[in-house]
Formats: C-alpha cells, sequence, structure tokens
C-alpha cells in the first residue's frame, strides 16, 4: 500500500529541501542581495568578490552596464548614466523638476505624468532602472545558490508611500522576481540584530541612506515587532552630503579661479560630486581629506577638514533629528524610553550624524553590523521564514501606514478611515449613505492626508459605484472598506447592503508624495489643528442647511399652496431665505440658529403634511383592517 506524503501549507514536501529565498536591499547610492544558508545569513558577492552593487545603470551603445562597470561612466557619459534613481521611484516629473537637485538628466516630453530619462537606448522610467539593478542581484544569486529562486523579500523605507512601494513591486515583476513582501528597511534592520530575541522594550531605527532618511519607533516584545510610529524624508540622504559639499567646493575654486565662473556641466558636476564623496568617506577617519580637481585644464588643490564639513552637514542632520522628534510625539515617548538605536545606512558611518544622534537619544547605539548590510540581512532572515524554511519561527512584524487614508464626503470635507500609524495589514469599514432622493449611483474618492479638508490632503483615486435601486435620501447603506495588506498596499471597494451592487478600485497612482508635501501634510495638520475644526463644523452646517432646504423647496413644491394660507408662506419663505443667507457666511452659530428657526416655523407645516399623508393613505381602508394587521401578518408566517 502506497503512503502519500503530506505537507503542511507553505512547507516543502521533502523534509530535507531547502528553498531558495533571499533578502534584497534597493538602495539609493548601493544594493545588496543576502540569503541564509546553513542557519547563517550571507550577503552573497560578485565575482570580483565586492558585495555592494552600486546602484548605477549606463545605457551605452553596446547594451546595458549595471553596477561597478556602469559607474565608471558616470563622469565621461552622466546623461546616460543613471545613479540614485530611487529618488525617481514613485515621483511625478514636476516633483523632480522643482524640488531634486541632483539629476543631470534630460527627461522626455510625454503625456504621461510617469518621468522617463531620455537615453541613446530610449527613454526609461525609473522603474525600468530599478529593474536593471534587480535583475544583476538576482543573477548573482542563482549563479551562487545554483538554482531559481523561490523568491524575495525586498525593503523599502518605511515612509514610502503606496505609488512608491507600487512601483518597487512593479520593478521585480519587471525584473522576474517574486515578491514575497515589500519589508521597511527599519524593521529589517531590527530583525537584522536579533532584537526580536531580546525582552520587552522601545527601540528607534535610525536609518539615513543614499537617497532617504527614516526614523522608527518600535516595541519589542517576545517575537512581536510593533511599529509604533514612523517618519522621515523620502528626499534626504547622504546625496545631499555630497551635494552640500560640493556647493562649497565650487565656492573654493571661484574664489581662486574667477575665470571658471560656470561649471554647469553635467560631467563638471559629477566629477565634482565623486570628489566630494571621497572627501567625506576620508573624514570618517582622518581630520583632514586632500581634495584634487582639474577643470578645463586648471589644477585646483584644497583640503575639508571635520569643522568645516560639521558646518556644511549640521543643517541637514536637524532636519533628520526634527523627524525623530515628531516620531517620538506621534509613539507617545519620550527619549527616556528608548532603550537603543540601530544606525542603518552607509551615510551613518559620518562620525557627525553619531555625535548629535547620540546626543539627541541619549543612549547606545548599535552600530555593530556594518551599515551597508544590516537591512538586507534581516530581509534575507524574514525571507527564509516566509518561504517556510522555518514554519516554528514564530517572528511577527506589524508595520505601520505613514499617513491617514479617508474618503470625499458632501462639503468637500475628508472623512478619514485608517489613521496614520495604525498597524498594517489591516481592513475598516464604514457606512455612508445617500444625499438626494432618487440616487442611484455614488462617486468614491480616496484621499491620503491629515488635514479635514479635500483641498488640503492627496488624492488617490476615484471609482463609481453604479446600479443600486432609487431610494429616498438616507435609506441607502453603503459599506465603503479600506484594507491594506501587509506591503502597505490599498485596495478600497463600496457596497450598497440592500442590492448588493458592489465596485472596487486598487490604488496604483502614478506616482507618489515628494518629501516637501509630507513634511507639509503632518506640519500643516498641527499648526492648523484648530482653523480645520473650524472648517469643518463650518461645512458640516453648510451641508445640514443645503439639506433642509432642498427638503423644504421639495416639499413646498408638492403641497405648499394647498396647505398653507399666505401669511404662512410669507413666514416660511422668509425664514428659508434668512438660511439661505447665513449659509453663505462663515458663522457655524448663526448657521444653527437659522435651521432651528426654519424648522421652528415649519412645524405646523409639517404636522399638516403628516396629517395629510396618513389621511391619504387610509382612505379607502377601515380601522379594523390596519388593527388586525400584524395578527394577520402573524397567522400568515405561522401557516
Amino acid at each position: 500500500m502506497a503512503l502519500i506524503q503530506i505537507a503542511e501549507p507553505g512547507q516543502s514536501t521533502t523534509a530535507h529541501q531547502h528553498r531558495l529565498a533571499v533578502g534584497i536591499d534597493l538602495g539609493t547610492t548601493n544594493s545588496l542581495v543576502a540569503t541564509v544558508r546553513s542557519g547563517e545569513v550571507d550577503t552573497l558577492p560578485d565575482a570580483e568578490g565586492s558585495h555592494l552593487l552600486p546602484s548605477v545603470v549606463h545605457y551605452g551603445e553596446d547594451g546595458i552596464l549595471v553596477g561597478e562597470q556602469a559607474l565608471q561612466y558616470s563622469v565621461s557619459d552622466p546623461l546616460n548614466t543613471i545613479v540614485s534613481v530611487k529618488r525617481f521611484m514613485g515621483r511625478g516629473i514636476e516633483d523632480i523638476n522643482t524640488d531634486d537637485a541632483h539629476h543631470s538628466y534630460h527627461f522626455a516630453k510625454t503625456d504621461s505624468s510617469v518621468p522617463r530619462i531620455k537615453t541613446r537606448s530610449g527613454n526609461v522610467s525609473a522603474i525600468e532602472v530599478s529593474a536593471e539593478i534587480l535583475k544583476a542581484l538576482k543573477k548573482r544569486a542563482v549563479a551562487t545558490l545554483g538554482d531559481e529562486l523561490s523568491g524575495a523579500v525586498i525593503t523599502v523605507p518605511a515612509y514610502f508611500d503606496d505609488a512608491q512601494r507600487q512601483a518597487t513591486k512593479d520593478a521585480a515583476r519587471l525584473a522576474g522576481i517574486k515578491v514575497l513582501r515589500l519589508l521597511n528597511e527599519p524593521t529589517a534592520a531590527a530583525v537584522a540584530y536579533g532584537l526580536d530575541t531580546g525582552n520587552e522594550g522601545v527601540i528607534a531605527v535610525y536609518d539615513l541612506g543614499g537617497g532617504t532618511f527614516d526614523i522608527s519607533i518600535l516595541r519589542l516584545n517576545k517575537g512581536v515587532f510593533e511599529v509604533l510610529a514612523t517618519g522621515g524624508n523620502s528626499s534626504l540622504g547622504g546625496d545631499d552630503f555630497d551635494y552640500e559639499i560640493t556647493r562649497w567646493i565650487l565656492q573654493q575654486v571661484k574664489q581662486q579661479h574667477p575665470e571658471l565662473a560656470e561649471f554647469d556641466t553635467p560631467e563638471i558636476k559629477r566629477l565634482i560630486m565623486q570628489q566630494a564623496r571621497r572627501a567625506k568617506e576620508a573624514l570618517a577617519d582622518v581630520d583632514e581629506a586632500a581634495i584634487e580637481l582639474e577643470l578645463n585644464g586648471i589644477q585646483w588643490q584644497g583640503s575639508l577638514d571635520r569643522e568645516q564639513l560639521k558646518q556644511l552637514l549640521t543643517p541637514l542632520v536637524k532636519k533628520t533629528l526634527m523627524s525623530c522628534r515628531r516620531a517620538l510625539r506621534d509613539a507617545g515617548v519620550g527619549n527616556d524610553d528608548i532603550r537603543e538605536v540601530v544606525m542603518v545606512g552607509g551615510s551613518t558611518r559620518t562620525l557627525l550624524v553619531r555625535e548629535m544622534v547620540a546626543d539627541f537619544f541619549s543612549c547606545e547605539l548599535l552600530t555593530g553590523i556594518d551599515p551597508d548590510k544590516v537591512v538586507a540581512t534581516g530581509a534575507a532572515l524574514q525571507a527564509d521564514v516566509l518561504v517556510g524554511n522555518k514554519p516554528e519561527d514564530e517572528m511577527l512584524l506589524l508595520d505601520v501606514i505613514p499617513l491617514s487614508l479617508g474618503i470625499e464626503t458632501m462639503g468637500g470635507l475628508v472623512e478619514k478611515i485608517i489613521h496614520r500609524n495604525t498597524a498594517i495589514p489591516t481592513a475598516k469599514a464604514q457606512d455612508f449613505t445617500t444625499y438626494k432622493d432618487g440616487q442611484t449611483a455614488m462617486a468614491v474618492h480616496v484621499l491620503q492626508g491629515e488635514r479635514e479638508l479635500v483641498t488640503d490632503c492627496r488624492s488617490l483615486a476615484r471609482f463609481e459605484l453604479r446600479g443600486f435601486p432609487p431610494q429616498v435620501a438616507g435609506a441607502a447603506r453603503i459599506r465603503v472598506t479600506f484594507q491594506v495588506d501587509a506591503d502597505g498596499l490599498l485596495i478600497v471597494s463600496a457596497r450598497e447592503e440592500n442590492s448588493g451592487v458592489e465596485a472596487s478600485v486598487d490604488v496604483k497612482p502614478s506616482y507618489g508624495l515628494s518629501d516637501s508635501e509630507v513634511e507639509t501634510m503632518l506640519r500643516d495638520s498641527i499648526e492648523h489643528a484648530e482653523e480645520d475644526m473650524h472648517l469643518r463644523s463650518l461645512r458640516e452646517q453648510q451641508v445640514e442647511a443645503d439639506r433642509v432646504l432642498e427638503a423644504l423647496d421639495s416639499a413646498l413644491a408638492v403641497d405648499g399652496e394647498q396647505l398653507l394660507s399666505a401669511d404662512e408662506m410669507s413666514a416660511i419663505q422668509a425664514a428659508r431665505q434668512q438660511l439661505a443667507d447665513v449659509k453663505q457666511g462663515d458663522d457655524v452659530e448663526a448657521i444653527k440658529q437659522a435651521i432651528k428657526q426654519l424648522e421652528s416655523t415649519c412645524e405646523d407645516y409639517v404636522a399638516r403634511r403628516m396629517n395629510s399623508n396618513i389621511k391619504s393613505a387610509m382612505q379607502g381602508h377601515s380601522i379594523e383592517e390596519y388593527a388586525s394587521g400584524p395578527e394577520s401578518t402573524a397567522e400568515a408566517e405561522e401557516s
């Protein structure tokens, strides 16, 4: 008799078979791929033994180069060598043109809101460039491990919004990689340090990479990672450090060589940026770094010391600490509650960063794992669990959404359904109803932000629920459900409960929030809280006034002349006009009083209408019929 081997879902059918899964840190400056082998985590090197893959893609005449080979062309062919592409992921062309000072590319003019960079190989998007980097990492993993991958966990900044996360998933799909999960970089770092096995406590993860900054406050309790709050800046990182140093170098050169007034060619920009980065990295080990440049045949020599570097970078580091302060406030904890600070990202090697962060938190900084490798290490550990190699591992990661999600309601108001810093995955629903009699459709406008008015929040998507039966205003029951998955991606659905009609949308905007928009949303929600509440109350009263006026006009058109005398009609019209006039102003209390006055004036009319409607309904029937109604109904049910 044959035996059938049974495996639990997600586990291998062969006891000794190890599924191949990797963790990928898709970074702004460098990227890595790591895996778990024999219980140990390794970042995988290339044929030359280098673990870091520069996040650079060169579109050459003979094909596409990625990594170190592409980096060699960054000065000689900057328009076809794409660096720091992560800054453009999920961003719109207007965002890049207005507030990104680091690129030197030419963007194609298209009808699409997705930026496309001109190269000799054609116009390419940030998603396509990132896909080339992911292809190189996948090729490295397959060559090292000797077989195809079952999947990958790819890390993203905690502050990446829905569009940026979706862009990352799209890049993986183009690269032929199955995404097991998108994992927030700070959470991955905590996993790498094995903090999931420690005692209960609150930690901060300070993640300063080449192009993004994240701060996350996590509570750890026996394997459960609960992200209490996140913050940061999706366009602040080591590139900005290099840019400030570059500007300083240019000033020094111009003082000594006024004839070199302009340095606006892409080649010179990239050359000076390289020297700036080298000087910054050298100052982690020495007190002063020499800088040598050859510009248009002129030799220039100078130096940068730690004191000058401190003056240049302090304002940028202070920006990161402002985000830290806000995240602590959102988490409801103080500096004294932080047990440890995990330092992540190559830019945390800068001594000034470590000094200022240590002074701010007044606790131990964890720097034992290479800050460039710590995120990939944590992602690999999580991938090993998700692919089924460690079914006994009960590690639970509870990330949060960075900004509130809701829909537009009457009067241009935002009704928040999922609030910021809610743990994900999550699903929440709220019931709404119709505003007008006979309504058979409803427009759903999905929004993101912290303010009370639609005009102050960001539009994510729109869709319509159509085809439910006409009913009187307020009778329909429309349930709107928001579902955010573990990757932070959103699905919104609407269902009219009485008829079962439903519609939904996968929220996939073409570009995401700029760093300034994110900062402004959070700052404005605090600064304008009192003003927003007044505006919300005003809009709510204006909507109520519109509802009362519309109901009155509808009733008067039906039976006003039959039920009202001339004097009564005149009094009602006067009260109606008073409400219509007051509604145009901004006095909430005055609108409330005008509504009450109109309702008081209409009391007798409303009573007459009710009596008239009852009389009309009973015409041709006897009282006995209504008296016996419930008994007849009960008998019918029993039979």
